[in-house]
């Protein structure tokens, strides 16, 4: 089975604008841009054999402020800039009670299933606690990026930035071949 990273798409994946303290998600085509910086941090990862997955939280759909379908060009987009090998998505807001808005962990499950993924050896690398809590319910390491929006729940790690968090992915899976050999 493979590893994987899931990488929370607004905020590091894609620029996001901060509206009183909160991170709010581009609402058109128009307004979406791949953080482009991003590309060769990324690269080591897919250097070293894991799979690169965005998940993203979009109730826009649902509210009926976002349509779908520029969603999904948004995704193109942003996989096709960045190489991901897939972007997953939960279209619901909070109140659709559904598995797999975050925390839930439902788009951990269904990447899993889909790419044949260990999630015991995969990471989880957001801004946000609410992936933190996804990867706990599944058993993945979780990295969050120093933010405002880090929460009080669960994570395995706090790092500055991207490229620490790659870092440490990095030490982890070379720890992890190391006692499988």
């Amino acid at each position: 089975m493979k590893a994987a990273v899931f990488i929370d798409r607004d905020g590091i994946l894609n620029t996001v604008q901060v509206v009183r303290g909160q991170p709010v998600s581009p609402k058109s085509v128009a307004e979406f841009q791949p953080n482009l910086w991003a590309l060769p941090v990324l690269q080591r990862l897919r250097n070293s054999g894991l799979l690169l997955i965005a998940t993203t939280n979009q109730p826009g759909v649902s509210q009926g402020v976002m349509f779908r379908r520029d969603v999904e060009w948004m995704h193109e987009k942003l996989g096709s800039a960045l190489k991901l090998d897939d972007v997953f998505l939960c279209p619901h807001e909070e109140a659709d009670g559904c598995n797999c808005r975050k925390p839930k962990p439902g788009l951990l499950k269904e990447a899993a299933h889909k790419w044949q993924i260990d999630l015991g050896r995969s990471f989880v690398v957001s801004q946000k606690w609410q992936d933190a809590e996804a990867a706990r319910h599944v058993g993945c390491t979780s990295l969050l990026l120093h933010s405002p929006w880090n929460g009080r729940s669960h994570h395995d790690f706090v790092m500055p930035d991207f490229a620490a968090a790659t870092g440490k992915i990095l030490q982890l899976t070379a720890s992890q071949q190391l006692v499988e050999a």
